[in-house]
């Protein structure tokens, strides 16, 4: 056997992407576990990608752009920031990257050194503990608590903290439990950075995807700016996940490293993409509303239901997923989903799989159709109900 490094060895292997792989081979599977809008990206960017597919002299995308983006693109960006995000951003600022999950990994390789933490949310975005882990250093668990409605505890953060500790990452509206943090909550967490001079790595990948309040960014409060590494991405929003394209605001010294680690990563964000960005900061609201009012209704229908199915549902004021408990039915979140899977042919994703706070819920995906969810919430109420 070939060797394989150590630090890819001990990475965890995503369930996800398993039980991914089964609802596609299978079709009687019902998935709610898609991490991705079930939407077509909206009609006036696929027609402009047909209309530019015949002036690639003219645009030059199947050339490489400037590492950092194209300068057109981060124009719009900075604008897009001022206008919606209420920050204030130069041009050296800002750095076009593949998706926010480079972002995160390229932030991580270029503020932390050997062993230094961070802290994350758990139950969290299941991709921040590994890119930490491969930037070697050390992830640190904040617990958030269901009594607590999923929100950070400033408290908590203030007792992780030591002289190794170098950044804290947040995320709102939050995947998988959906909370949206308030201004007065960023407001403590943004107090604690700036005491223990932390950088604050804030993925806002679904910034519009909010239903009873607004979006903040931690970055537009004053006194942030060199404290504040802002991610953002064109996926969730504009539903161009295959377009592979994000955004990151952040101090020009952290950019200027970050584009520099980039360069030997992907070396640039996909041309085309970039131009299609371009045409998606252009779009009227309409399209990205049609989509959040949908997400909306599916979210009303299926957070009602999980509750008389008996699964505590709190509800989510963010992004599209729930997350549930199953504490009463006395086992783990990976054996109640397997057993789901198998015997109802319902896919949800174990809570474990967000973290080991995650333990006894489990996540379910509204960017499904709404007649698949009506339809696996049937098929699961028949499978507790023999529990």
């Amino acid at each position: 056997m070939r060797h394989i490094a150590e630090r890819e060895l001990q990475l965890p292997d995503a369930v996800i992407g398993k039980l991914l792989g089964l609802a596609a081979e299978d079709k009687s599977i019902l998935s709610l576990g898609p991490g991705e809008p079930d939407f077509e990206t909206p009609k006036p960017l696929l027609n402009y990608l047909k209309s530019i597919i015949s002036k690639n002299k003219e645009l030059k995308y199947s050339h490489y752009s400037p590492s950092e983006g194209r300068t057109d693109l981060r124009k719009a960006i900075i604008k897009k920031l001022k206008k919606e995000n209420k920050i204030n951003a130069d041009i050296d600022e800002i750095l076009v990257t593949c998706g926010s999950q480079e972002g995160i990994f390229t932030t991580l390789l270029s503020t932390l050194d050997i062993n230094e933490q961070v802290i994350i949310p758990n139950p969290g975005y299941m991709a921040y503990l590994p890119a930490i882990e491969l930037s070697d250093a050390v992830p640190v668990d904040l617990e958030l608590k269901e009594d607590e409605n999923f929100e950070i505890n400033p408290d908590r953060i203030k007792k992780l903290i030591n002289k190794k500790t170098r950044a804290l990452m947040i995320n709102t509206p939050s995947n998988p439990t959906g909370t949206v943090l308030n201004k007065k909550l960023l407001e403590e967490i943004a107090d604690i950075a700036v005491d223990n001079d932390l950088y604050i790595l804030s993925d806002e990948a679904y910034e519009k995807l909010i239903y009873d309040s607004k979006h903040i960014s931690i970055g537009s409060l004053n006194g942030m700016k060199n404290y504040v590494v802002t991610l953002q991405s064109f996926s969730k929003s504009y539903a161009m996940c295959g377009f592979r394209l994000g955004y990151v605001h952040g101090p020009k010294d952290v950019i200027q490293a970050m584009t520099k680690t980039i360069h030997y990563i992907t070396l640039t964000a996909p041309h085309i993409s970039q131009l299609m960005a371009i045409k998606a900061l252009t779009l009227p609201n309409k399209h990205i509303e049609k989509m959040r009012k949908e997400y909306d209704r599916r979210r009303k229908f299926i957070v009602k239901r999980l509750n008389e199915i008996g699964l505590k549902t709190l509800e989510p004021k963010g992004a599209f997923y729930t997350f549930s408990s199953i504490k009463d039915f006395k086992m783990s979140s990976s054996k109640f989903a397997n057993k789901l899977l198998k015997e109802a042919k319902v896919a949800v994703v174990p809570g474990t799989e967000f973290g080991r706070f995650g333990e006894g819920y489990i996540r379910c995906s509204y960017a499904t159709d709404y007649k698949i969810i009506v339809k696996a919430m049937n098929r699961l109420e028949k499978f507790v109900k023999k529990l």
